[in-house]
């Protein structure tokens, strides 16, 4: 049995939207088909103790059958979702400038919670003709849990990280995938050696206005935050700002830093008025640049 997701970026309705399925696959392997123009071997990746569900994402160059629970995807959360003419076009054209220079390398999403990754990823991965993977979703389904929440809670903390390194791991050696990361993913040194097998972006959100987008969602989905009284905006700024010191200097290794301050100072808006698409046409031109300069530097 099979779904398939599909990512579709609307012009006339100004809005992006992403719909999926997802269904179980018992076998407890991770299946991973792919068509290159021509048909390559099945790989099958056995992530320990997994019970993976199966979801066909497509693309032009790429089929991949991987098992992965997901929910429908929605503009970053307090943000605006309207999408320009000018925004589309822009991001197709840099897309095309950019697909070469990756060589089908994959791309890691890192930063904060909140800060965006899996919008922005589900927009680059259709843009690029890549298939999107959202890294905590698939530790849910190979712990057999329903969110990272419960994980914490019925395992540990330490428990999640070695089985985010595992996913990590197997991710590595794939190819035209865009990979939203989970926030804490930056601290273990050997996930670095994982995600530099493609090209990491970092999404720098001022921590003020990821305290907004969380406190406007709720913070039940955010089991780090559970540890702070007050109101939720208090309660997510304070425990945010202790995440980010210790972080911060691990997001830095990232390739490429898309900064939403520096995007706001351009465009004139607040950081919480910039789109989905406007963030991910930065990150394009910030990957493109990262790949120009190791070209330059290999010269």
């Amino acid at each position: 049995m099979e779904a398939t997701a599909t990512f579709s970026l609307s012009l006339q309705s100004n809005t992006w939207s992403g719909f999926e399925k997802s269904c179980r696959n018992p076998s407890g392997f991770l299946r991973i088909s792919r068509k290159n123009y021509v048909e390559r071997d099945l790989q099958t990746l056995n992530l320990q103790n997994s019970r993976f569900r199966r979801a066909s994402v497509r693309s032009k160059h790429a089929t991949l059958a991987i098992s992965c629970s997901v929910k429908k995807s929605t503009a970053l959360e307090s943000g605006s979702s309207y999408v320009s003419v000018d925004e589309a076009r822009t991001l197709k054209n840099k897309a095309e400038e950019v697909v070469p220079d990756l060589n089908e390398r994959c791309i890691y999403l890192v930063g904060m919670m909140g800060s965006g990754k899996t919008t922005v990823g589900k927009i680059l991965s259709q843009v690029l003709g890549y298939s999107f993977l959202d890294s905590d979703k698939l530790v849910e389904e190979a712990v057999g849990a329903t969110s990272v929440a419960q994980i914490f809670e019925d395992y540990s903390e330490s428990f999640f990280r070695d089985n985010e390194s595992k996913v990590l791991q197997n991710l590595s050696s794939m190819r035209r995938l865009v990979v939203a990361t989970g926030g804490g993913a930056v601290i273990r040194p050997i996930n670095w050696r994982y995600m530099r097998q493609g090209v990491t972006v970092w999404l720098d959100v001022p921590l003020e206005a990821l305290a907004r987008r969380i406190a406007a969602v709720g913070t039940d989905s955010r089991p780090l935050l559970h540890q702070e009284s007050g109101d939720p905006y208090t309660k997510a700024f304070k425990r945010l700002t202790m995440l980010f010191k210790e972080r911060g200097e691990a997001y830095a290794n990232a390739h490429a830093r898309v900064s939403l301050q520096h995007i706001a100072c351009k465009q004139g808006h607040d950081v919480c008025a910039l789109t989905p698409t406007a963030i991910a046409i930065e990150a394009l031109v910030q990957i493109q640049n990262c790949l120009n300069d190791n070209d330059s530097n290999g010269r």
